[in-house]
């Protein structure tokens, strides 16, 4: 009996251990605090998108609007002039020039005629940024010219400086002069832009440098044909008024630019 008390004593006290075990083990899972995971930063990507744009290569032929319709208000002028370029790479075009001009310069002293053929030939240089698909042009640029030409020599006056009986008349002479030849180096500035698909107006000023010039016997040039006048020795200026139509050739894919984006880490 006594070894049956001990034996069921023996079993109240583990199993009353065994429920205090059981209540405390969930009152300690609670009491400890769950660790929260740190976000990690996203990783920010970064996208280049590329420009590419398409260069056009070909031939530009125009007009000189100006000479072409001065002859229309100036009855002692006529002439034509063709302007072309041909694009060479990205900035650098091939120009040329080539026209015809009949003037009738009326000075103080004598009256003459220069009619004859010029040819101008150089490259511009476009220093102008276009966007995308643009095509217009401010440029400067180098030119050679050479004029082969003749002077008729209308008419002069004698120089008298103490005229007794009054102002002379002219002395009409109407002698030509031909195979005459000047040549010459100008720096052009000038501006071209695109108002229909391919058709181009533009505006150019010429400084010119006279480097030969082959005279008549017995007085000057005083116009030369593509030069212009001479009044103020080696030095002359010009310009002109164009009109041109672009006949595309061949096109070039080129990077335009770069334009780089980053995202934002998300919240």
């Amino acid at each position: 009996m006594k070894h049956t008390s001990t034996s069921f004593f023996s079993f109240c006290l583990l199993f009353t251990m065994f429920l205090g075990q059981a209540q405390e083990t969930p009152e300690t899972k609670k009491s400890i605090p769950e660790k929260k995971e740190t976000a990690k930063p996203e990783i920010q990507e970064i996208k280049t998108d590329s420009v590419v744009k398409t260069d056009r290569y070909g031939l530009r032929v125009g007009l000189d609007l100006y000479k072409l319709t001065r002859g229309l208000y100036d009855k002692d002028y006529k002439g034509i002039e063709v302007v072309a370029d041909w694009r060479l790479t990205k900035k650098y075009y091939l120009a040329a020039e080539l026209g015809f001009e009949d003037k009738t310069t009326d000075d103080d002293r004598l009256n003459s005629t220069a009619t004859g053929t010029y040819i101008k030939g150089g490259f511009d240089y476009n220093f102008y940024e276009n966007w995308l698909d643009m095509e217009n042009l401010i440029t400067i640029g180098l030119r050679g010219g050479f004029s082969s030409f003749s002077q008729d020599l209308n008419s002069y006056k004698i120089y008298n400086p103490n005229p007794y009986w009054g102002e002379e008349s002219s002395l009409v002479v109407n002698q030509k002069y031909n195979g005459l030849s000047a040549a010459w180096a100008e720096v052009v500035l000038g501006l071209k832009a695109e108002v229909f698909q391919n058709l181009f107006v533009g505006f150019g000023v010429q400084l010119k440098l006279l480097a030969m010039n082959n005279k008549p016997s017995g007085f000057d040039n005083l116009y030369i044909p593509g030069f212009n006048r001479t009044y103020d020795g080696s030095f002359g200026v010009g310009f002109n008024y164009t009109v041109s139509y672009f006949i595309p050739i061949y096109k070039k894919k080129t990077m335009a630019s770069e334009i780089k984006k980053t995202e934002k880490p998300k919240k």
